[in-house]
């Protein structure tokens, strides 16, 4: 491909990337004010969604230091396919969040409890490098998948310790908030 098409191309995905995070911030914003009408009944499953996510966002931690370590041995295969796995894995963890978001009623961490203000800043921190990461993880996938291993590294060099640190706190917020979700 020649370096004209190159850029449009380039600049297409960019583009792409750019829509489908904006569009999955939005709807992870309107479901948490729930705009949207929830069912009157919630479904026998939906607080084992929190565990599952939390389970998802442990695997994915793992997934995470593994393409590290592949990477690190020079095992391209290896390191390709975690990172798929860790991708793909994400992926339902984001239909999961949204599902729970839409359907359950909001859980308020206690203001009095010991470590509220512990609690809060992870959260914060969490959700705002969640929104942030999701276009450089797409960007080093789309990279790293084109084999433009420069460009890859350059991203990787930013995306991969937010995500791991996204994944990281997921499991912590949700051990956190889960004993005060409804019985």
């Amino acid at each position: 491909m020649n370096t004209i098409n190159q850029e449009k191309e380039d600049k297409l995905v960019f583009r792409i990337i750019m829509a489908i995070s904006v569009l999955i911030f939005i709807a992870v914003i309107v479901l948490n004010r729930k705009v949207l009408p929830a069912p009157i009944e919630l479904p026998s499953w939906t607080y084992l969604l929190p565990k599952l996510n939390a389970f998802i966002n442990g695997t994915c931690t793992i997934l995470l230091l593994l393409s590290l370590y592949f990477i690190k041995n020079k095992n391209i295969a290896a390191h390709k396919a975690v990172n798929l796995s860790a991708f793909a894995l994400s992926s339902v963890f984001l239909v999961s969040y949204v599902v729970f978001h839409w359907i359950a009623p909001q859980t308020y961490y206690p203001e009095n409890a010991p470590n509220a203000n512990l609690y809060y800043v992870i959260l914060v921190s969490h959700i705002a490098l969640a929104a942030l990461v999701l276009p450089l993880v797409l960007l080093s996938f789309y990279r790293g998948l084109q084999m433009q291993v420069d460009l890859h590294k350059k991203i990787v060099r930013f995306a991969y310790p937010i995500w791991l640190y996204v994944t990281i706190t997921g499991v912590i917020v949700y051990l956190m908030i889960s004993p005060y979700y409804p019985a």
